[in-house]
């Protein structure tokens, strides 16, 4: 029995530094951006020539695993172990080689969606094939299902809260934003602390994935053109924003899982408040002297917030309040919520054409009696609200991604890897190390698999060192751009200018945050290591 586990833990630590290696090897990967002629235009990618992808705003992405990814997906675990068997080690070489690819995207110019999906489907059809071979097909068909639920939930969660964002965006929400930062004349250094603390502050409340997008969208329309400056920023919102939900239930998916699994209650998630403050502000501390005290040179401009701009965002704020109910008080999946709340605003969409006429003729008639002629004229290009359009513009090949990820995950999990790990390092570490190990590697996995794993394994651990497994698995994805949904969601919205390579060259400075935070918690919660 040994000699089983001992086999499996060095089986683990050479997936984890095959991982390793694979981000290190990213590193000479040089992005390859189009940049229009018109410097409005965003940077594309190409799959292929003629090709283009759009790149979106990402605001609210994965956010909604906040209250809709369950535990479910990860819980379902196969009644034949497949983990030292040669169709398990097949699995997980797909799964890196896929994830190789994924990082390899800005080099090859292929989406990052494609490799995943076909790794799902082989998988789950080398699962299919050994329960087939055994009589138990109907065990591996449930327990796709079950994944596939859980994805399709998602899905629909996402697509709603990227319809409303995007409205905002063509209401020119996020533009008016822009233009209030520089009426207010903020330089460089005020907008990179300005900009860091609202993450922190906010990601408690609207949880990590949501503030990120949200101060990286303001940054990009802000310093737009200055590369350099949106790198620091962005990786001091990520930092910031990810050590924001450590400390809140509703922060991170992480924090979720572990107050629903009730081994930490409401009001003790906030000791760990300033072990997050010291992992955001020593890294922002530092960032913060290499930026130059100079103001943006973006041109001002006075924006004006499209009609019904304003409804849209309270439509948005009830959208999620209905989802928050469905799910604590009718204990119904919040993605109903989520679909009720799509139906305002295709109801108010509809308001909003049918009074079209009508709003032209009033603002008509008050500039020509003002004189104003140029308000006059954008009045001519006024297009009518159409809800699907704002549909079609969500980001598919990221649901898409988000698909095979959720389904390769899933599998192998059917397989019985995810409570390998945390098996391994439980039955050889010291707990303490082995929640800071799982903190790094929660950088390099999804955080989500580490901490259910840790859950589903229940080990023998102090209060303590259940508030560490917390603490390190919610900021241990700010050491690489990809260890986290905010990292990763940003890097979509800041293509270009936030990349991987770029977050990577920062990475030590981060790592001493993440080390004082440890250490900060160490200190400042020590009796709690006492309780059991």
């Amino acid at each position: 029995m040994l000699n089983q586990i001992n086999q499996r833990s060095l089986f683990v630590f050479i997936l984890y530094f095959t991982l390793k290696t694979l981000d290190r090897l990213s590193e000479i990967t040089p992005p390859f951006i189009h940049f229009s002629q018109d410097k409005n235009a965003m940077p594309t990618h190409y799959d292929a020539p003629g090709q283009r992808r759009i790149s979106r705003r990402w605001l609210f992405l994965l956010a909604a695993l906040l209250s809709l990814y369950s535990a479910s997906t990860f819980a379902v675990t196969g009644e034949i172990d497949l983990t030292t068997s040669a169709i398990g080690f097949f699995a997980v070489g797909i799964f890196v080689l896929a994830y190789a690819l994924v990082m390899a995207e800005e080099k090859i110019h292929m989406r990052k969606s494609k490799p995943v999906l076909v790794a799902a489907g082989i998988i789950w059809s080398l699962i299919g094939w050994v329960y087939v071979q055994n009589g138990m097909s109907e065990t591996s068909e449930y327990a796709f299902r079950m994944t596939l639920l859980e994805f399709t939930e998602l899905m629909l969660f996402l697509l709603v809260a990227m319809t409303y964002i995007n409205a905002m965006e063509e209401r020119r929400v996020f533009d008016a934003l822009r233009s209030w930062m520089l009426r207010k004349g903020f330089n460089y250094r005020t907008l990179f602390w300005l900009t860091g603390g609202l993450a922190f502050m906010l990601s408690p409340i609207a949880d990590n994935l949501t503030t990120a997008l949200l101060m990286c969208a303001v940054i990009t329309k802000v310093a737009e053109g200055d590369k350099r400056f949106i790198n620091l920023a962005c990786i001091n919102i990520v930092v910031a924003a990810n050590a924001g939900g450590a400390f809140s239930p509703f922060g991170d998916i992480t924090t979720l899982m572990v107050w629903q699994a009730g081994i930490i209650q409401f009001q003790e998630f906030f000791t760990l408040f300033l072990p997050s403050l010291v992992n955001f502000l020593i890294p922002a501390v530092v960032m913060s002297l290499f930026i130059k005290d100079q103001k943006p040179a973006s041109v001002y401009e006075d924006v004006q917030l499209k009609r019904g701009a304003r409804r849209i965002i309270g439509l948005f704020l009830l959208t999620i309040l209905t989802a928050v109910i469905c799910h604590t008080f009718l204990h119904l999946p919040p993605v109903l919520g989520m679909m009720t709340g799509l139906g305002y605003l295709q109801f108010f969409g509809f308001y909003l054409r049918k009074s079209l006429p009508r709003s032209l003729e009033r603002k008509r008639e008050r500039y020509s009696r003002c004189g104003d002629n140029k308000k006059l004229e954008q009045l001519g290009s006024v297009v009518p609200f159409d809800v699907f359009n704002r549909v079609a513009r969500a980001e598919w090949d990221t649901l898409l991604f988000f698909y095979g990820v959720v389904m390769c995950v899933g599998g192998l999990g059917f397989m019985g890897y995810l409570g390998l790990l945390s098996e391994a390092l439980y039955t050889n570490w010291d707990a303490t190390w082995a929640n800071i190990v799982l903190g790094v590697v929660s950088a390099v996995v999804d955080n989500i698999p580490v901490m259910f794993a840790v859950l589903t394994m229940q080990p023998e651990m102090s209060h303590g060192h259940w508030l560490l497994i917390t603490l390190t698995a919610g900021v241990g994805g700010s050491l690489l751009s990809i260890g986290s949904a905010a990292g990763v969601a940003v890097m979509g919205q800041a293509r270009g200018s936030y990349t991987f390579m770029g977050h990577l060259r920062w990475a030590p400075v981060i790592m001493l945050g993440y080390i004082a935070s440890i250490l900060v918690h160490l200190w400042l919660n020590a009796e709690s290591f006492a309780v059991y």
